[in-house]
């Protein structure tokens, strides 16, 4: 239309000056209006579907906080340990009762629950929050007052990778379920739930910014890498994926001043996986091994060695006795691969070990000078003594109901499956039981040597002796745990 105004304008000298100015005027209208209504529509379209897509994000995160909620737990812990330090470091430490907060989340439906170990270390008391029912006036469930506290007992602690089971006895939680730690991908969306600086029930987002990072070259774990806000009291809690499913424990930050800087890391799933099916099944973590201890190659130490590569992982150790020693395994042995696939890096080395059963084979591609060869080596698992004495225990027979543990006396043979006792006598903690009266932070595997100055050289000896204290008696108990000698002090409860 403004085309066929123009060429008439054009075509025609004889129009009036009034006229001309009358048909340029509707020409510039036409042109403003066609320019206009069609932009103004798209935008219009596009502000709609921006606010839809925003929309369906809110409802997707609402219905997975709904979802994730009811399984993540508040955990609160009540022992002894360092309050300040003083100028000459640890041997100036000022101990005291300390309480902690931390988070866990429920791993399954009978109870169990993970978290990390140093939630829990030192525990006298372990108490567990539950989380509220889910209303719909998130509102009124937020503001209030009413908490569920439960006691809780630890199952078992694996500090060399920061984790911990405990379980309550509640039965038929709801219980996430772990995410497949080889589908994790960088950029990935996360949710972080837990009690940060002891505030219940709160969720933050981000993305998973490396699905590995090695914090110590020579160490053999991994951890997840996330930008969602972390800090002090998220330590146990679950690290989600927009499924619903834990990818990760969240465990640590690093921060210059103490709280979140966008720098957290998670125990991958996959080792969380591993680490409570043994928990519960131990109290501790079996470790297949073939008996060596390896490093990571670095460029300093491969010129220093003359070794074939400068990077890599190389055997910085072989236990005499053991099967990698058997096989031919020799110390500055580079390992180039294992079980078929490369090796570049150390962790994935321990993963797959990790991942080994007891009786397995590993087929081992080595690089000794220019010499590459391959040797097969039967996989082996440590002596564990504990297993054995735990086997001894009896659920009837050896309950100390008082303490809330199965124990088993130091006999010759005993004496003999554990070669690390100071004397020949005591009760070694078996395992814990449910049902105690007064919470006593022993660990599976303490030896009780003596209560109130007394030798314990019996179950018997030991049950009498808690019955003879009347209600609210002080108790020390000498115990010797990890090699060393230390006493648990603690109140009878009052009847």
């Amino acid at each position: 239309m403004a085309n066929s105004i123009a060429q008439r304008i054009s075509r025609n000298d004889a129009i009036s000056p009034d006229k001309r100015i009358s048909l340029f005027f509707r020409v510039l209208v036409v042109c403003t209006l066609a320019l206009l209504f069609p932009f103004s529509g798209l935008r219009a379209q596009s502000k709609e579907s921006s606010t839809e897509t925003l929309r369906k994000l809110n409802q997707s995160v609402d219905a997975l906080i709904k979802r994730v909620s009811p399984s993540v737990v508040q955990i609160l812990v009540t022992g002894y340990g360092p309050l300040e330090q003083g100028d000459r470091g640890n041997t100036a430490a000022v101990i005291g009762r300390q309480r902690a907060i931390g988070s866990g989340f429920v791993i399954d439906p009978s109870g169990y629950i993970m978290t990390n170990a140093h939630v829990v270390n030192g525990a006298q008391r372990v108490q567990v929050v539950l989380p509220p029912a889910i209303e719909e006036g998130s509102l009124r469930a937020a503001l209030s007052t009413r908490t569920t506290i439960v006691p809780a007992r630890i199952i078992g602690v694996a500090r060399d990778i920061d984790l911990a089971l405990i379980k309550v006895d509640t039965e038929k939680m709801p219980a996430l379920a772990l995410a497949d730690y080889r589908k994790l991908g960088q950029g990935e969306l996360v949710f972080a739930f837990g009690s940060p600086e002891g505030l219940r029930n709160s969720v933050t987002m981000g993305v998973v910014s490396a699905v590995a990072r090695q914090i110590d070259a020579d160490s053999p774990l991994v951890y997840i890498q996330t930008d969602t806000a972390i800090n002090p009291g998220n330590s146990g809690g679950p690290l989600v994926n927009v499924n619903g499913e834990v990818v990760g424990v969240n465990t640590f930050i690093l921060s210059q001043s103490g709280g979140n800087e966008g720098l957290g890391f998670a125990i991958p799933s996959r080792v969380v996986d591993v680490a409570f099916q043994q928990l519960r099944k131990y109290g501790h973590l079996h470790r297949a091994e073939i008996g060596v201890g390896i490093q990571t190659v670095t460029p300093t130490l491969a010129a220093a060695l003359s070794l074939p590569r400068s990077y890599g992982v190389i055997i910085s150790d072989v236990q005499p006795g053991s099967a990698a020693e058997a096989a031919g395994v020799q110390i500055g042995d580079v390992l180039a691969g294992v079980d078929g696939r490369s090796v570049d890096n150390l962790p994935f080395v321990a993963f797959h070990f990790f991942s080994l059963e007891t009786g397995d084979k590993v087929h081992l591609d080595l690089l000794r000078g220019k010499e590459r060869f391959a040797l097969d080596v039967k996989v082996m698992e440590p002596p564990h003594d504990m297993d054995q004495i735990a086997a001894l225990a009896d659920p009837e027979k050896n309950l100390v109901p008082t303490l809330g543990i199965l124990g088993v006396e130091i006999d010759k043979k005993i004496a003999g499956m554990a070669s690390e006792l100071r004397d020949p006598f005591g009760i070694i903690v078996a395992a814990r039981a449910a049902g105690a009266t007064v919470e006593v932070p022993l660990n599976t595997g303490d030896v009780i040597r003596t209560l109130n100055g007394q030798p314990m050289t019996t179950l018997d000896r030991l049950r009498g002796a808690l019955r003879a204290l009347p209600p609210g008696a002080p108790v020390a108990l000498q115990i010797q745990r990890d090699q060393k000698l230390l006493f648990l002090a603690f109140t009878l409860d009052q009847q």
